[in-house]
């Protein structure tokens, strides 16, 4: 006997199962089916793994693919902050998934390729390699051990890249940590209109969380409320500040949404993507925006080599490497809840 059991017949699979190992996209048309933090999505393509103002991080997660507008919103807040605000790139993190659904690690959101991670560090100017890419910790805005913004690193540039981001229309939300929001509110002069999307969430310190709306012909995707009137520089902002976003979790055990998810729990469309056919490769499926290999990583290197040649990967003691895309550094002790909320 091995001591392993084998599953029950019948017994119905966990989604994350079943999307997180999927290698390519459902090459059928783009459509968003379901909640951000409960769905799928086809038709993904995955922004290359670098670009004239941008460096995609943490690739062997295969995590770099989502809806074309949401690829594309990426690529031209990268230019655009570059060419008018100063920013030299982005560090992207994760997207979704090549067809979206429940992660195996991480994230309640990002399932319907409309939510996307930046990280606050400014692209280096050089193409980094594929190790430096799984190992370099993004830099948190807040202070050690507090809730205000650390003034040492965040500058006026990170204030121009999220007003930039906001900008957009189609984007909805821009999910920052409270200190962010708070130093935004104290700072922000002229037109604050662009504050509304950017909402207070926990954790966040180390990069920023873009979030765009439904997108045209996706009759099954389900759109968030809109964000309530005003700027967001009130008390739902000193809420923040008061010691209950902060308690402890009374079960800290409970198991996440995404750890129980069966197929059943999602739209029936995300069966249809599941079984959907592949493209023919990574590189057929990679936006065309622009993107370019880089001299550091091949633009449609598979997955398998860039985990192959990603050996170098140190995970810290006790941290699996699949946990965060976002460890903090040594001695950095944000005061965060166990809990989460789906986002």
């Amino acid at each position: 006997m091995s001591g392993i059991e084998a599953p029950q017949a019948g017994a119905e699979e966990l989604a994350k199962n079943l999307f997180g190992h999927q290698p390519l996209p459902a090459a059928i048309p783009a459509k968003s089916y379901g909640f951000y933090s409960k769905g799928c999505f086809s038709g993904g393509v995955a922004i290359p793994t670098d670009g004239p103002t941008w460096q995609a991080m943490r690739l062997s997660r295969n995590r770099r693919w989502g809806h074309p507008t949401m690829i594309a919103l990426i690529e031209k807040l990268s230019r655009d902050a570059a060419e008018k605000d100063g920013w030299p790139g982005l560090l992207i993190g994760d997207i979704s998934q090549p067809r979206g659904g429940p992660m195996l690690t991480g994230h309640a959101s990002h399932q319907i390729g409309l939510d996307a991670d930046i990280w606050l560090n400014p692209m280096p100017g050089r193409t980094l390699s594929v190790s430096e890419r799984e190992n370099i910790s993004a830099v948190s805005m807040i202070k050690k051990g507090g809730l205000t913004v650390n003034e040492k690193v965040w500058t006026p540039a990170h204030a121009r890249l999220l007003r930039r981001a906001a900008s957009y229309p189609e984007v909805e939300r821009i999910l920052v940590h409270p200190g962010i929001k708070k130093k935004l509110c104290d700072t922000v002069t002229g037109d604050r209109s662009w504050l509304r999307k950017v909402r207070p969430f926990w954790g966040h310190d180390y990069h920023f969380h873009i979030r765009i709306g439904c997108q045209p012909g996706s009759t099954g995707c389900k759109s968030q409320p809109a964000t309530a009137p005003g700027d967001g520089c009130d008390k739902s902002l000193a809420w923040w500040f008061t010691e209950e976003p902060w308690r402890p979790n009374k079960n800290p055990d409970a198991p996440k949404a995404r750890d129980v998810m069966k197929m059943s729990a999602l739209p029936k469309e995300c069966r249809m993507v599941l079984n959907a056919p592949a493209p023919a490769s990574e590189m057929a499926a990679t936006f065309g925006g622009g993107g370019s290999g880089g001299s550091g990583v091949d633009g449609g290197a598979s997955i398998a080599s860039v985990i192959e040649s990603a050996g170098e990967i140190v995970p810290r003691p006790g941290v699996s490497i699949g946990a965060s895309a976002y460890l903090p550094a040594e001695g950095v002790a944000v005061p965060l809840p166990d809990w989460r909320p789906d986002q």
